[in-house]
This record gives C-alpha cells, structure tokens and sequence, in this order.
C-alpha cells in the first residue's frame, strides 16, 4: 500500500510546542513569527522534514500558514480546510478564514504597532513579502532563521532519494533542445533562476521520490542564456542518472546555490510568484540587477507534447478500466459492511494490479456521508467510517509513467434521498457546462467558473474551491500556472490538461463532487462562425457517472444527450479493457438515460 491510515494530526502536542515557539520568540526579542505550508520550493507537497506547520499545530492540509504570536495563534485556511482544521488543531490556535481575512490586516490588528514579527527567508516568495509589507501596517517584518527547527528535536532529515530518467519518448521533447529553445526565450536576462521542482524536473526529464505522491527531486538550478544549465542538487540523488544530463548540465552541490547566484554577471531573471526572498536577498546585496518575468517553464511545461498527451490518454484508459473493477466490486458490496478503508485499500489494489502504478497521485479521499463534506479529507484509523446508506465521495488518482490521473466519483450506497439526487444533479449540470464549452482564443479560466456554479447559484448553493486545476505529466497532480477558478488568469492554450470539478458538501450531512480531467485543444470551424479561433475540452477521463443519483426532470434534452454520449464513449474505450461480471456491470452503469 502506498497509503497508510495512521493518525498524522497531533493536536495534543499542539499547546507545548506553541509555548516552546513562544520561549524562543522571547528569546529572538520577536512579537510573532509565520510558519508557512511551503518548503523552500513552494512546492504543495513537502518533505517530512518541511512539514513545520502539521507539526506544530496539527493541521495537515495542502494549504495554510499559522501566525504565532504571544497571546494568540492564527492558523489561516482556505474554503477547503474549514471543517478539517477544527477537528486537528487544539483550542490553543484560533481558525482565520483566508483570503477573506488577509495576513497583512491580521497582523495589523493583532500586533502591537512597532511590533516585530519574524520569518524565514527560504519559506517565503519576493511577491508574498512585497504584499505583507504593503499590508501590515505599524508592523516591521524581520528576516531570521526558522524558529520551528530550533525547537523540533526530532526533525527528519533531508529527503535523498535517487532520481531516475523520463525517457524521452514519453517527454516528446531531450532536454538538451528544451534547454536551447527556452535560453532563447530569456531575452535581456544572462539567466533564470529555477527553484519549482516540477520545472527543474520537466525541464531536465528526470523524475524522483523526495516528496510523497508526486515524483520530485528537490534542488535549484539556472538556466544561462548560453544554453547551460547549472544543476543545484545532492550528488548522490544522480547515481541513477548515467550520462543522461549530459554536457549542457553542470551539476554543483545545494550549498554552492547562494555563493553562486551572488558570483553571476548582467541581469537574472526571477519570478516573484516562486522565488524564495533570500534568492533577491542574495543577488541585491551582490548589486546584481534582477528582471522578474514568469518561471520559463511555466507555460511550456502546462501545453503538453503530442507524446504526453498520448501517455495521458493511454494512462486514463488503464486508470478507467481500473475504476470499473473497483466500481462493480463497491456495488456488490451490502451497505454497511465496508469501512473508508477497506473502500481505499481496495482501489488502491485494483489501480496496482496494472502494473504500471508507480504511485498514487494523491492520498486517496473517501468520505462517508458526513465524512464527505470535509473536502480534503484524508480517513485514519481514528476517522475510519463505516459506508452506510447515502453518498460516498471517492476522489483518487494514480502516478504511471505515462501520465498522472485524478478522478473524484460521487456514489450511491443503498437508498439515498430527493435532497442528495437533486443537489447531484445540480453538480452534474455545471460538469457537463464545462465539458461542452467552446470558447474563442484568449480566455482564462475566470472567464469560465461561473458557468459550472450557475445550476447551483440559481437554488442559492455553491461550493468554496476552484472548479479545476492544472495536472501535470508524471509530475504534480496540482500544477499551474492554469486554473480553472475565479482566480485562473492564464488564457487557456492547447495542450493543456485541467480538472472539471464542481461539488456540493453540506457540513455534517454529506458532500457530492464529479471530476473529470479534460484537454484544451483547437474546435474545428463552424458554418457561419465569425470567431478567428475557438479552442473546446477533450475528455480524458472514461469512467461511469451514478446515474441513480440523477433527478432527470432537471436535466436539459442537451444535458442528457452529452451524458448518454458519454457513457456510450466510456463503453467503448473501456469495455474492451475488462471481462466477466465487470464488463456486465459496466454495461449497465452506461445505459442512456
């Protein structure tokens, strides 16, 4: 098994770690200090020995800071986190409601004016602390070194797992021309500075175990506008590498990284989104002048080679005739004689049985009625509930070679009532909105959200994350710079893969959420269209929909013809893949409606 269940929270040891960062913010002559999710790559996922924040509070969401003071304690979470941190945090540490309540106005109200508050330069990104000084008010913010490893005792070391290639025919692209086609998008800058292990990653076509769930190796590099790449990372993390990086890739040890960037010539180039602040503490104070622009592997790396999409498609087939195995195995199943985990162990299984998982995507999310309006939640021994009557949220995916998969089922367990169908209805209808989207060049995803909240808007329902997110290609399941969110930016380009996920969670009661992940790619000209050029959603994702929670009387005659021709697709791209009872069950999970 690659998940475990064990209790990771500790909201006991909450109240004496807090007091010990208390004893050394007394002793620094600081007022507060910020514990960060992030590691020094800002990436989503740490590292055991990153993991400031569940250590000393307890809370183990993706996303989230704590603001530690002497007479109160903030932890900051988003839409997705509210229910979760209330059952991991002790009362020693008060919940804040994030974005709506900025850092900065918190600190300003909740500081003394000419108040101190400390940070690690590591953790945080040029633009994060450019915000915080404009916002925090009579607050002065102080560059120290991390006051949570003074007092963690027993803090893990850093990961050195080996890295290994991605053959360049599932990359579509060696990495020696990578380098040379993006040194010349630099422009006026000698170099770029990459700290993302995902672009490091990509970038380089190597792929490696330093964080769990997604296939990282952690280091720093630059990339010249000569066509080199200065490599920052353990040596013995490359034993598995052979010549791979060849002579375009000088590799140098991680502590060389500060000395060498304060050593460049002419101008380097950073992205204030992920460039920690003691990288533009170092160039300043070495009087080298900085340009910031977009990480350059940002936006190649989102628009997918023809290999990777090929990988991508060929994966979600294994993965969807994986999910049909697990989905006839969980109908025959009596309710109320499974638990969370035995759900999660046994897809875990069926994804294994491929032979080709090298990794789930994710930990698998499997919520029980209540369990499920909790929207990150992760089952432990202690949360284990039994799968009774009512909805049961499934949202896992799987790591291959080929491609990374994520794919959330919402499913019907015994006789569930009128309020869950209709609320499931009104959750397929913006997935289907999304899915049949043709849209003209140039928009982002903000452009587009609200189309999968407007069934739920018009009966005054809605639900607190984005409605989708980037996927890398055996990289990270969450991967920018696309967003399918209010707060997505970045127009939408061929090649791009994102998740299509509207939900629904009623807080104690159950939570419903429908994911497909989907492709942009180019629409084909329509008779009479006057729109130079349209883009529209491929489908990815092959798997059955619970037809048994739908309220048809809701559903449009074109709502119903997408679903009808959905399942008729699935049918015929997965069917082929499994025999037996399965391919009779999966038969009848696809009869039109």
């Amino acid at each position: 098994m690659f998940q475990s269940f064990t209790e990771t929270a500790s909201p006991e040891q909450g109240p004496p770690r807090l007091a010990a960062l208390r004893a050394e913010l007394a002793r620094a002559g600081l007022d507060g200090f910020i514990v960060p999710r992030a590691d020094a790559h800002q990436g989503e996922y740490v590292a055991d020995r990153d993991s400031r924040l569940a250590w000393l509070t307890g809370f183990t969401g993706s996303a989230g800071f704590c603001v530690a003071l002497q007479d109160k304690a903030g932890v900051f979470i988003d839409g997705r986190y509210r229910v979760q941190v209330r059952a991991q945090v002790a009362d020693v540490f008060t919940p804040v409601h994030w974005p709506e309540t900025s850092l900065g106005d918190w600190l300003t109200e909740n500081v003394t004016a000419g108040g101190v508050v400390g940070f690690d330069p590591w953790l945080h990104t040029v633009a994060q602390l450019r915000e915080l000084e404009t916002s925090a008010k009579g607050v002065t913010l102080r560059r120290v070194g991390n006051l949570v490893d003074h007092i963690w005792d027993d803090q893990p070391p850093p990961p050195a797992t080996a890295a290994f290639v991605q053959p360049v025919e599932l990359a579509g692209e060696a990495h020696a021309d990578k380098i040379a086609r993006l040194a010349k998008t630099l422009g006026d800058a000698s170099c770029a500075v990459l700290t993302l292990p995902d672009s490091i990653c990509w970038l380089l076509n190597i792929r490696g175990d330093d964080v769990p769930r997604t296939p990282f190796v952690h280091g720093f590099a630059l990339l010249h506008g000569s066509g080199q790449v200065t490599f920052f990372v353990d040596a013995a993390k490359l034993t598995n590498l052979g010549d791979h990086l060849g002579p375009t890739v000088q590799v140098q040890p991680v502590d060389r990284f500060l000395p060498a960037l304060a050593k460049l010539d002419g101008t380097v180039q950073i992205d204030p989104a992920s460039c920690p602040v003691i990288v533009a503490d170092t160039l300043g104070d070495a009087g080298i002048s900085m340009i910031e622009a977009q990480d350059p592997c940002a936006l190649p790396k989102a628009c997918k080679s023809t290999a990777e999409l090929e990988g991508a498609r060929a994966a979600h087939l294994r993965d969807g005739a994986a999910m049909a195995r697990f989905l006839c195995w969980l109908d025959a199943q009596a309710p109320g004689s499974l638990t969370e985990i035995d759900v999660v162990t046994q897809l875990e299984s069926e994804r294994a049985a491929t032979n080709a998982l090298r990794d789930i995507s994710f930990d698998t999310i499997c919520g029980a009625g209540p369990n499920g309006a909790i929207v990150h939640y992760r089952v432990t021994e202690h949360t284990n509930r039994r799968v009774e009557p009512g909805l049961l949220l499934v949202d896992s995916g799987g790591q291959y070679v080929d491609g990374t998969t994520d794919i959330t089922r919402t499913i019907a367990i015994g006789t569930v009532g009128a309020d869950e169908r209709r609320a499931f209805t009104l959750v397929l209808k913006g997935m289907i909105a999304i899915s049949k989207l043709r849209w003209p060049k140039g928009l982002a995803g903000r452009d587009m959200d609200a189309l999968a909240r407007a069934a739920l808007w018009e009966r005054g329902l809605d639900y607190g994350h984005g409605t989708g997110h980037g996927v890398g290609s055996y990289l990270s399941v969450h991967e920018g710079p696309q967003r399918l969110a209010r707060t997505g930016t970045v127009p939408f380009m061929p090649g791009m893969i994102l998740s299509n996920e509207p939900g629904f969670y009623k807080e104690g009661a159950f939570g419903i959420r429908i994911e497909n992940l989907i492709v942009v790619e180019e629409a084909p000209a329509l008779p009479g269209q006057t729109v130079p050029e349209m883009y529209r959603f491929e489908t990815l994702t092959y798997v059955p929909i619970d037809t048994r929670l739908i309220d048809t009387e809701l559903l449009t005659a074109a709502e119903r013809d997408w679903l009808n021709a959905y399942h008729a697709e699935v049918l015929a791209r997965i069917g082929p893949l499994v025999e037996g009872s399965v391919s009779t069950w999966l038969e009848q999970a696809c009869a039109p409606i």
